[in-house]
């Protein structure tokens, strides 16, 4: 977590009174310290307030309004590509055009898309830290009277997560996660908690809108006994765990491992592997892997050989039956080290530690590697894009388009359309793809995207085509439709740490 006097520096980012459709600066959860709005941030920030002002006007609407409607997202990607270069794939037209946006987002909505990594915040949470930053201040709105006076939580918590995650974004079926800690109490939940909510959501649904991690914690007294009762009563639908051990109170940290830890580890692969026999997507481990800067490194250099990806290669080899997700992909510069990943790309053509993740099926003879886009794709999007090209195209070209997949680790970003759209117009710069030797992404829903959307986690969880036929016409489905119809749209805010400007 960051210190009270790292926190007295930052603002909550849900009290930034523009509201872009995109970020205009980096957003961080409390696992980073965020990087201050860069010059070229500030430039796009600037160019979206004259582009939206300027189409809001020609259209009779707010500004506000006009970015929560399809046609400012575009106008958001355009100022994106005017900033960075032409990375996304837009028009002025459809910025433009309502009528044109509109039916784009609508020829995309039913895109079959798994979010593989979300959370929300249990309701007894004790994380104070962590959660006062995100205040919710209400739904019109930042009202300056409010400040520092007690507040509502509610925009952490599941209302307002199920809000976000299925009503305002293009999100068919999440993956419920959570941290674990070695204070039971700031767990962000419980994996009973994690169970209740996914068979809340489903019977409400009718369907199979939600899975659940169940977090295993290796070292920790009883890890396993506690692993084998997770799994006898709350039937989770996959494990996850942070090798570094405590992420969120990492001065807690005293059971930190590697996967290849052949004495720790071993044993409860070998259980994944009996158990996958009769639930297969048991088979998948998902593991906390990057989001350690040069920052936290220098404050916790304890940690920093279970942070990287150096463990993954063996153990993915010894167990060829399971299926090792490696969540953030390995992406180590995240929050103020964005341009240090850019440089060093530039510089050497690798990037820490996504380079090494993708370069294990061929360097190990493995097939069973995957990256995971959570936290990455935002930051990377918003900070560098050209950082967000070259990570995609190492992930594609290293692991295979069809062992990628796709999270957003949503709500800390906000509701996840942004990312969504980001994906879909995102493409390598031809120049990247010749001098790499990189594929190009393709068509917002085509086969390369489509796979890293969610054909791929459908593969690993077992999600079969009559479950997505069920999602047409389900509670949610008809929830969705009337809230597009008379809901509020989006909010455009964000949860977390944002530095002043």
């Amino acid at each position: 977590m960051l210190t009270p006097d790292e926190i007295a520096k930052l603002i909550p980012a849900e009290r930034a009174k523009f509201r872009s459709p995109i970020p205009t600066q980096s957003v961080s959860s409390d696992e980073f310290f965020p990087a201050a709005q860069t010059p070229r941030q500030r430039e796009f920030e600037a160019r979206i307030k004259r582009l939206g002002s300027e189409l809001a006007k020609k259209q009779g609407v707010s500004r506000r309004q006009f970015f929560q409607g399809a046609a400012g997202m575009a106008a958001a990607y355009l100022a994106m590509n005017e900033t960075y270069g032409p990375l996304y794939m837009v028009s002025r037209a459809e910025a433009q055009t309502p009528e044109m946006a509109n039916a784009r987002a609508q020829a995309l909505k039913g895109q079959f898309i798994m979010d593989m990594h979300t959370h929300f915040l249990r309701d007894d949470t004790r994380l104070e830290g962590f959660v006062r930053s995100r205040e919710a201040v209400g739904r019109a709105g930042w009202n300056p009277t409010l400040v520092n006076k007690p507040q509502t939580l509610d925009d952490l918590k599941f209302a307002n997560y199920f809000k976000e995650i299925y009503l305002d974004s293009d999100t068919k079926v999440a993956l419920i996660s959570g941290s674990g800690s070695e204070d039971l109490r700031d767990w962000f939940l419980t994996n009973e908690m994690k169970a209740q909510a996914r068979s809340h959501v489903n019977q409400k649904a009718g369907s199979q809108r939600m899975f659940s991690h169940a977090i295993f914690m290796p070292g920790m007294p009883g890890w396993l006994e506690k692993a084998e009762q997770d799994h006898e009563t709350l039937r989770p639908d996959s494990f996850k765990g942070y090798t570094i051990g405590d992420n969120t109170n990492k001065h807690l940290a005293r059971h930190p491992w590697h996967l290849d830890d052949e004495k720790l580890l071993y044993p409860f692969y070998e259980k994944l592997v009996k158990w996958s026999k009769t639930k297969p997507s048991l088979a998948n481990v998902c593991v906390h892997k990057g989001l350690f800067p040069p920052s936290t490194t220098k404050q916790f250099p304890n940690l920093l050989q279970y942070a990287d990806v150096r463990d993954v290669g063996k153990a993915a080899k010894d167990f060829p039956e399971l299926n090792f997700i490696i969540y953030h992909s390995g992406f180590r510069f995240t929050g103020g080290a964005q341009k240090t990943g850019w440089d060093q790309f530039e510089q050497t053509g690798r990037i820490d530690w996504v380079t090494d993740l993708a370069d294990i099926p061929q360097k190990y003879g493995v097939k069973n590697v995957y990256g995971d886009l959570g936290q990455i794709f935002a930051q990377s999007t918003l900070a560098e894009p050209r950082l967000c090209a070259a990570m995609m195209g190492q992930l594609v070209k290293g692991l295979g388009a069809d062992h990628i997949v796709w999270g957003s680790d949503a709500v800390w970003t906000g509701a996840p359309q942004w990312q969504i759209e980001g994906l879909r117009r995102l493409e390598i710069p031809q120049q990247m793809q010749e001098k790499y030797g990189f594929a190009p992404l393709g068509a917002a829903d085509g086969p390369v995207k489509n796979a890293i959307f969610g054909g791929n986690s459908a593969r690993l969880y077992g999600y079969t085509p009559q479950q997505r036929a069920a999602l047409e016409t389900d509670p949610v489905a008809l929830a969705r439709a009337e809230y597009d119809l008379h809901g509020e749209g989006r909010t455009n805010l964000r949860y977390g740490y944002m530095q002043r400007a």
